[in-house]
C-alpha cells in the first residue's frame, strides 16, 4: 500500500479519513498547532520523501531540491496553502513531481482580513486598544484621530482572486480602486468598476497601497526604498501575500521619517517577527501573524482539499489544482 506522509497532526479529521483512500496515513507529530508556520525538521522530510509517494504539508515546511532528491518514489506534494514558495516547483516539475495547492478557499478570508488590517491602521482601531489595556487612554480620549476610507483612493498591486476580493469590499466603502498587475485584466475592470494604472502612477497616488501578488524570485524585495519613496507622501501600506516581497527596513525608513503614514503586517521576511523587532514598537503600524486563511471554515476546507488533490492525483493522474 502507498505511503502519504502528512507533516502535522491536528488538522481536521476529514483530511486523514480521506487521504485513506489513497494509501496509509503517516502523521508527523509536530509539536504545536497543524496551522503554525514553524516548519518540519528538514531530515524529517527527507526521510519522509524517501518512504512515500506524496507528502501533504503545510507553508514552513521547505520542500528543496535535498528533499525532493531524496523522494525515488514521490509523486506528489500537496500542500495546505495557495502559496507554494515553500516548495522548489521547478526542480519538482524536473523530477515529475507533482505539486498541487489549495486556491481559492482562502480568498474571503484573506480580503476580509486585509480591509479589517486597513480600517485597524487608518482609524487606529489598534493603537486605541493598547491604550485602553495599559490605561494611557485619558489623555486622548475622544480625540485619537485616524483618516476616512471614503472618497479615498486605494492601490492593488497584483489583481488575482483575493487582489479581487479585497476591490470589491473596498468600492463598498466608497473608495476608488485602482491596480497594477503584470497581465491588465480588462474584464475585472468592468465588473468590479476599477480602473488599471502603471505601478509608478499607483504608488504616487494612492492613499492605501495593498499589497496582494506572488512571491517569486522576481518579485522578492519588490518594495524596496526606491518604490516606498515613490509612494505618496502620508500613505497606509498592507501586506497580506508574503512577507519576502518587501525589504524591511526599507518599510522601517519609510515610517520613521514619514513617507509612510502607517502599515498594517499580515507576513513578515523572517516569520515569527523576531521578539523587540522595530515595527512592534511603532503606534501607526498594525501587526497579526500570518492568520490571513486563519478561519475555522476556510482552514478545514483548505486540509480538506489537500487531500483531495491527493486523492485525486492517484485515482485519475491529475490533482484538483496542480501549480
Amino acid at each position: 500500500m502507498r505511503c502519504i506522509f502528512v507533516s502535522r497532526e491536528g488538522f481536521p479529521e476529514s483530511m486523514y479519513k480521506k487521504l485513506e483512500e489513497a494509501g496509509r496515513v503517516e502523521v508527523y507529530r509536530h509539536g504545536g498547532s497543524p496551522w503554525s508556520t514553524r516548519g518540519v525538521p528538514k531530515s524529517v522530510l527527507i526521510e519522509a520523501a524517501r518512504r512515500c509517494e506524496a507528502l501533504v504539508i503545510f507553508i514552513g515546511d521547505v520542500v528543496d531540491r535535498e528533499v525532493l532528491d531524496a523522494g525515488a518514489a514521490l509523486k506528489i506534494v500537496s500542500t495546505a496553502s495557495v502559496g507554494v514558495d515553500h516548495i522548489d516547483v521547478e526542480y519538482a516539475r524536473k523530477r515529475g513531481v507533482v505539486v498541487a495547492h489549495t486556491p481559492y478557499v482562502l480568498v474571503d478570508a484573506v480580503a476580509d482580513l486585509a480591509v479589517g488590517l486597513l480600517l485597524a491602521v487608518a482609524r487606529r482601531i489598534a493603537l486605541g486598544d493598547r491604550l485602553i489595556r495599559s490605561g494611557a487612554a485619558e489623555a486622548v480620549w475622544g480625540s485619537l484621530m485616524g483618516v476616512d476610507l471614503r472618497w479615498k483612493r486605494a492601490g492593488i498591486v497584483g489583481l488575482g482572486s483575493i487582489g479581487s476580493a479585497i476591490a470589491r469590499r473596498l468600492t463598498a466603502f466608497g473608495v476608488e480602486v485602482v491596480y497594477w498587475s503584470r497581465r491588465r485584466k480588462p474584464e475585472a475592470e468592468f465588473s468590479l468598476g476599477i480602473s488599471y494604472v502603471e505601478l509608478d502612477e499607483l504608488l504616487a497616488t494612492s492613499d492605501f497601497v495593498i499589497v496582494t501578488m506572488a512571491l517569486t524570485p522576481e518579485t522578492r524585495r519588490f518594495f524596496n526604498r526606491e518604490r516606498f519613496q515613490r509612494m505618496k507622501r502620508g500613505a497606509y501600506f498592507v501586506n497580506v501575500a508574503r512577507g519576502g516581497l518587501v525589504d524591511t527596513e526599507a518599510l522601517v525608513e519609510a515610517l520613521e521619517t514619514g513617507v509612510l503614514a502607517g502599515a498594517a503586517l499580515d507576513v513578515f521576511d523572517v516569520e515569527p517577527l523576531p521578539a523587540g523587532h522595530r515595527l512592534a514598537s511603532m503606534d501607526n503600524v498594525v501587526l497579526t501573524p500570518h492568520i490571513g486563511s486563519a478561519a475555522v471554515e476556510t482552514r478545514r476546507r483548505m486540509a480538506e482539499l489537500a487531500a483531495e488533490n491527493v486523492v485525486s492525483f492517484f485515482k485519475t493522474g491529475r490533482a484538483i489544482y496542480s501549480v
